[in-house]
């Protein structure tokens, strides 16, 4: 990996991303040095601006975040650094050094879930999903078995578009059935991930 250095007077910006939930955690800079004890210790470690020393994250803390790898960008003077953190980020005690969270978001099937929290905490009568939350699991359960027989069917034939229609509707119920069961996509993807090690 060529790294440009001499662009910014020996030094390059390292943006921090969570490796699972792919948000960003921190910003730091790195020298020559800083990178190659970071190869080496698969610790990040930084060149700190403020003591004019290199600052391996966790040193103190022990909130260490650990290297799972190191992407330039296409000028060659901005690294994309990949991690697993242990504990927060933030020397302020938070995740990330933004003040958020650092839980998966999921994109729009994440903010689908709130809107399906919301209509469960805030029933009206117009809401389609309220209704369901009213009828209970029994209909819940046999709405996600019906749209699972519906993608099958669909499957079977050349309609691009009905399938993908099917599959949504599926997602869609599973959405809400995972919420009348107390649970949501995090929880399915740590199934997941526990299954894949």
């Amino acid at each position: 990996m060529k790294i440009d250095f001499d662009k910014n007077t020996g030094l390059v910006p390292a943006i921090v991303q969570d490796s699972r939930t792919k948000n960003v955690l921190m910003l730091g800079y790195m020298n020559q040095e800083a990178f190659d004890k970071t190869m080496e210790t698969k610790k990040v470690t930084f060149f700190s601006r403020s003591k004019q020393r290199l600052w391996t994250k966790g040193e103190e803390s022990g909130n260490f975040l650990h290297l799972v790898g190191i992407r330039n960008d296409c000028d060659q003077d901005t690294l994309l650094v990949s991690v697993k953190p242990e504990g927060p980020t933030c020397h302020k005690g938070t995740d990330t050094c933004w003040g958020e969270s650092n839980t998966p978001q999921f994109g729009f099937l994440g903010t689908l879930e709130n809107v399906i929290k919301s209509r469960r905490e805030n029933p009206s009568e117009k809401s389609y999903v309220a209704s369901l939350f009213k009828k209970g699991i029994n209909k819940i359960a046999q709405k996600v078995g019906e749209e699972a027989v519906e993608v099958v069917i669909e499957s079977k034939d050349n309609d691009e578009k009905l399938f993908l229609d099917e599959s949504a509707d599926l997602l869609f119920h599973y959405l809400i059935l995972l919420q009348a069961k107390g649970y949501t996509l995090k929880d399915i993807e740590q199934v997941l991930i526990n299954r894949h090690k």
